[in-house]
């Protein structure tokens, strides 16, 4: 069924990557608390409570025949010479309806009943982009609190070079450029730290706008965005593909167009009016029975243009599924490759790059120190440091933001079993 998992499992994966460890205080916000909040107050979700009543009262409206109605009609009055009063005044009384004839009726009803089926995968699809939407605000809270992990050890770093500037100005080894080099690279740390922070504060007031919340009081979870757990195959996911909330919406969409050609045939019927009443006669005080029907003509030639649009929106159900279906398939194509790609990179920017640039930062620092090079192939390296792992976090947040999209997309668990990170 497409109706695939609860509100606050939504995103299975995605909570590994922020796991908590120990208990937290009631002012840490993990992504499962986020969820939550989004998926009990968020007005588009909230919306289709209204959307139901209105389509109830549409049902409850099909299910109404025609009314009957109740005429009277009094001739040969207020006129001139024998009509001039009452005297031969008729008056005639009459009901009349309408009997439906084609199964109209049954065509109205399950037009609406085609329609009120619609919704629920209207909101799912709602429901999976919100808390794709949440997952991705957390994530950009998560991402501008590593940025500034990073940041604070990069001030560390500048910090120990500036001190190591000054004992060499002071020893006579180093002129005062190389303190002010050094001392501008330190402001320029700070000065990441600092955007650092005020981004942090940006994403957690956007994160706190899902549930309207104008001044966040909470902290996220602390997490490691860098984990990357490896995911089922390609394949295994594509076949989640076939029972998308999307796809189900398309299918009710059929349904109400197959709904509606039955309405437009049942048009081609012509309905059954009637008629019945009695007359008075005053001056004769005589009462007389009358009835009639009638029946239009021309209903079939006026009801075959509704029928031919009927079954032209009817026939274009096949197209929109297969692009549908490639747009989806595309998606996943696109979402699983940036995925994939970039849980390669932070691999290798863990294992391979990251640790060599320390070392060689290591290794410079020791040969700065004894004269050996230049205090600029220092800092040269120790910026390559620094960028190399403001790259491992874009890259780790690029596969995040992928991840969540392959989730929505899916609506299933999608870490394999026995994950490990590359």
């Amino acid at each position: 069924m497409w109706l695939r998992l609860a509100a606050c499992a939504a995103f299975l994966v995605v909570p590994v990557a922020y796991a908590q460890t120990g208990t937290a205080p009631s002012s840490t916000l993990s992504l499962d608390d986020a969820i939550a909040r989004v998926a009990t107050t968020h007005p588009d979700l909230r919306i289709f409570d209204g959307r139901r009543q209105v389509l109830d009262a549409n049902l409850a409206s099909a299910a109404l025949k025609p009314p009957m109605t109740l005429g009277a009609t009094i001739e040969n009055t207020l006129g001139t010479g024998n009509y001039r009063g009452f005297s031969e005044a008729e008056l005639t009384v009459t009901l009349a309806g309408v009997i439906e004839r084609g199964g109209k009726l049954n065509a109205r009803q399950a037009l609406a009943l085609a329609n009120i089926d619609t919704l629920a995968p209207q909101r799912e699809m709602a429901r999976l982009d919100l808390l794709a939407e949440t997952a991705r605000r957390y994530l950009a809270v998560t991402a501008a609190t590593k940025r500034k992990s990073i940041a604070e050890l990069d001030i560390v770093q500048r910090r120990r070079a500036v001190d190591a500037a000054r004992t060499r100005l002071t020893a006579g080894a180093s002129p005062e450029s190389v303190v002010l080099t050094a001392q501008a690279a330190l402001a320029t740390a700070e000065l990441d730290r600092d955007r650092a922070i005020a981004d942090e504060a940006a994403t957690r007031q956007n994160l706190a706008a899902l549930w309207n919340e104008r001044t966040p009081s909470f902290t996220v979870a602390a997490g490691n965005p860098l984990v990357l757990p490896e995911l089922q195959s390609f394949n295994a996911l594509s076949d989640y593909l076939q029972n998308t909330p999307e796809l189900a919406e398309l299918a009710g969409v059929e349904r109400v167009r197959e709904a509606q050609l039955r309405l437009a045939r049942t048009q081609a019927t012509p309905d059954l009016q009637w008629q019945a009443g009695g007359r008075y006669n005053r001056s004769t005080s005589d009462v007389g029975f009358m009835a009639g029907i009638s029946i239009p003509l021309g209903s079939a030639r006026r009801a075959a243009p509704g029928i031919r649009a009927a079954e032209a929106e009817l026939a274009m159900t096949p197209i929109e599924r297969e692009s549908l279906r490639i747009d989806l398939y595309s998606a996943l194509t696109n979402a699983y490759g940036n995925y994939s790609t970039a849980r390669l990179e932070v691999g290798r920017l863990r294992t391979d790059v990251i640790p060599r640039l320390e070392k060689a930062e290591k290794a410079a620092e020791y040969a700065w120190k004894a004269g050996a090079i230049s205090y600029l192939e220092w800092s040269q390296l120790q910026a390559q440091r620094v960028e190399a792992s403001v790259r491992q976090l874009q890259v780790a947040v690029d596969a995040q933001a992928a991840l969540i999209e392959i989730q929505r997309l899916t609506g299933q668990p999608i870490v394999a079993s026995g994950t490990t990170t590359p």
